[in-house]
């Protein structure tokens, strides 16, 4: 398993940059091409949806060589800063700045060209006005403009892409509008001198300046749309609280949420945000993490408990310390987090990189073929249609929607499953995770809450549940141990009272001893009570044999001498954990559990939520061991797991989950992270994964298929079929109209709703 989110920056340092002028997959791949070969750079990621490039480069590579190299091949760059999610790359650059402007000048001269075009077919105009030599120069004058002008960006971006002798969109555009310019002039220039090499003498000023304009207006509309997209992804970032409620020895102060210092004592009110990540000091409340960790029920929240920056604070109001602010909140990573995914590449992408190498060439000799085809056996006037179908085809083959096809769904795939408390690392991992076959789940704080907690109290005749549970956390209450907790918070829970001790004393690792209300009490192990003598009554000694069965550890209470009750301390099974099983039977996967616990433990816990088959007592190093194993039996295998003993499980399996709540070292080794300790966010995260890459599939058919059917068209099987040319202005909305099908089928992923059953 790889990831493309590494913390090693020993021998490489990871950086951002914004490009501008980018519109097509070839401009993608000329970017890549152009960094990869700086001296240094080790790797390069170009996404066109954001606008960023993400490069891997030794320390000694200079960042201004970067820049060189991107402006060399005819584009802009600026290094993007780090720190705060709001510098992320693509999102504060404003991709329609001028563009209405340019559309509207453009669409006015436009108008003019086509009602001078179209007059005589109307009867707007008589016939010898618009037969007038100087009627095609006042066309000449109004659609120099609108080509060379508003349309100046693709002639400046072709000329660049040749000086780097490349090829990209605008070297579609520009040559197809220009051969529809230079054509018209020609015949505006010198009529006689065309109609005597076989041109109809007709002027297409129309077809240069509508495609010029429309084109203009479909890259507006997509740059809308993409910015949309974007939006999938700012949505995260505006959980953040604009303002704070500072406590101060003067009083409440509202400060800004940017103003909000590490150590700083704030107040959060019922109904509002939690300013920043922090540790609650006073008071209680229910606060809804759903936008974070994607789990509906509240979390309660006590002094000592910890709160996440962007939450909702439901009921009652609490003081807190800030203890981490800006870059460092866990909203502040997840966007990170989320914004590398969306700057890596899916595999499924590299079939059309492929395409996209040889795309544009191919186009231009399919137009020269074009060309030829219709000038040699083509219908009369064949000059003025070989020109009209060799533009038709360079403007149809624009390949916007084979660059955006991917990239869109990744941007809006992995923000949308952010929001639902899933995390993917990379876009390889959400490819990958789509093919999973088997879902291997470790047990211990996975599958379990990964502490112990009391499921069971069986008490001897005279005793009752809450007499036994008082005495023994009153033993208890001085112990640290977990088990020992385990009792003193189910006390608790029940509001039992335990009652004053004395002549306290620990046994390591097997129990206590106590005097309470004047009796002898012990409360530990088997063992403990063994050595102590202690007689256990039959009825009681059974009870203990059915707590060992279901994997209950023991914990006997003895009174003066006689064992009286005897409480099963187990670790629980997460609620969510046998809903969550379920699923993903349902959808065709096998569930394993892989445990270092014991058998009979292991074995109640799978029973429990429905998993057959277990394999337990197993050391770190051998659960990456029967991953491998189970790779070879299942083919594509996930792993899911909390712990530092999983790290080496996550790492081999082809695709890493992470529970957030676990620590750092399982979280760094995985490739999927879940914000919320919910299992069904497992099933979430699979369900997502293939969404998105169903939707990639088909943006790509649709893409590769409108070039597939459009090109033909273009090139002459419209006016076999149809007797008609087919109009480079048809070609030139239809190229828009794939960007933005293209576009908006990816959004569909931002209404993607949780599957509950």
């Amino acid at each position: 398993m790889t990831s493309t989110v590494s913390s090693d920056t020993s021998a490489a340092a990871a950086c951002t940059l914004t490009v501008t002028g980018m519109h097509c997959a070839s401009c993608v791949a000329h970017v890549e091409k152009a960094l990869r070969g700086v001296p240094g750079v080790e790797d390069a990621n170009v996404n066109l949806m954001t606008g960023s490039a993400v490069v891997r480069a030794g320390a000694a590579t200079p960042q201004a060589s970067l820049i060189e190299a991107i402006e060399a091949a005819g584009y802009h760059a600026t290094i993007a800063e780090p720190g705060t999610p709001e510098q992320m790359p693509g999102m504060e650059h404003d991709e329609t700045s001028g563009a209405v402007r340019r559309i509207l000048v453009a669409a006015v001269l436009t108008a003019a060209v086509l009602i001078m075009d179209m007059g005589g077919h109307l009867g707007l105009f008589p016939i010898r006005t618009m037969n007038a030599p100087w009627w095609n120069w006042l066309q000449l004058a109004f659609t120099t403009p609108v080509v060379f002008g508003a349309g100046s960006g693709f002639f400046t971006g072709a000329w660049a892409a040749l000086k780097s002798r490349t090829t990209n969109m605008n070297t579609l555009i520009a040559l197809g509008t220009f051969a529809a310019w230079a054509w018209s002039a020609a015949v505006t220039v010198a009529p006689h001198y065309v109609a005597a090499h076989g041109g109809s003498g007709g002027a297409y000023f129309e077809t240069a300046a509508v495609i010029i304009t429309l084109i203009l207006t479909g890259q507006l509309m997509e740059a809308r749309s993409r910015g949309r997209a974007r939006h999938t992804m700012q949505a995260l970032l505006d959980l953040r609280p604009r303002e704070a409620i500072l406590v101060t020895d003067g009083g409440d102060v509202t400060i800004a949420g940017t103003a909000i210092t590490v150590g700083a004592r704030l107040r959060v009110k019922p109904g509002s945000q939690v300013p920043t990540d922090g540790k609650v000091t006073a008071g209680e409340s229910w606060v809804d993490e759903s936008m974070l960790t994607g789990e509906s029920e509240p979390a309660h929240k006590v002094e000592g408990s910890l709160v996440t920056g962007g939450t909702l604070n439901r009921d009652g109001t609490f003081e807190m310390t800030a203890t981490a602010v800006g870059s460092q909140t866990a909203l502040a990573r997840i966007a990170q987090l989320v914004q590398e995914a969306q700057a890596s590449r899916a595999p499924i992408q590299r079939m059309a990189d492929r395409v996209t190498a040889i795309f544009v060439p191919a186009v231009l000799a399919a137009a020269v073929l074009t060309f030829a085809g219709w000038f040699l056996f083509g219908p009369d006037p064949r000059l003025g249609h070989a020109v009209t179908a060799a533009v038709a085809v360079l403007i149809i083959a624009c390949p916007c929607a084979l660059g955006i096809a991917t990239p869109t769904s990744i941007m809006v795939g992995s923000a949308t499953a952010a929001r639902m408390g899933v995390l993917f690392k990379s876009a390889p991992a959400l490819e990958r995770l789509s093919a999973v076959r088997c879902v291997v789940m470790d047990k211990t704080g996975t599958l379990t809450e990964g502490r112990p907690v009391v499921q069971n109290i069986k008490v001897a005749d005279g005793w009752t549940e809450v007499d036994a549970l008082a005495a023994a956390a009153a033993v208890e209450q001085g112990s640290e141990h977990p088990v020992a907790r385990a009792i003193v918070d189910a006390a608790n829970s029940r509001a039992v009272r335990a009652p004053d001790v004395s002549q306290f004393l620990a046994v390591p690792g097997r129990g206590a001893r106590a005097i309470v209300a004047g009796r002898r009490v012990i409360a530990g192990s088997p063992a403990l009570i063994k050595e102590a003598r202690a007689v256990i009554p039959q009825e009681l000694q059974t009870e203990i044999e059915e707590l060992e069965t279901r994997a209950n550890t023991p914990v006997l209470l003895a009174v003066n001498g006689s064992v009286v009750a005897a409480i099963g301390i187990a670790d629980a099974v997460k609620p969510s954990a046998a809903g969550a099983v379920a699923r993903l039977k349902r959808l065709g996967l096998e569930v394993v559990m892989i445990t270092g616990d014991r058998a009979a433990v292991a074995n109640a816990a799978a029973t429990e939520v429905g998993i057959r088959q277990v394999v337990a007592e197993t050391l770190p190093a051998n659960k990456a061991s029967e991953i491998n194993r189970l790779k070879k039996e299942f083919g594509v295998v996930a792993m899911v797991g909390d712990g530092v003993n999983d790290a080496p499980a996550l790492a081999s399996a082809d695709v890493g989950i992470a529970i957030a709540a676990g620590t750092d070292i399982a979280i760094e080794a995985a490739d999927v992270i879940l914000t919320g300790s919910d299992l069904n966010g497992v099933v979430d995260a699979i369900l997502l994964s293939r969404a998105t890459m169903r939707n990639i599939r088909q943006n790509l058919t649709f893409a590769f298929g409108y070039n597939t059917l459009g090109i033909p068209m273009a090139a002459g099987l419209f006016y076999l079929l149809s007797g008609v040319v087919f109009s480079p202005i048809v070609s030139s909305v239809a190229m828009a109209l794939s960007d933005i099908s293209v576009v908006g089928n990816a959004l569909r992923l931002a209404r993607y709703k949780r599957q509950t059953a």
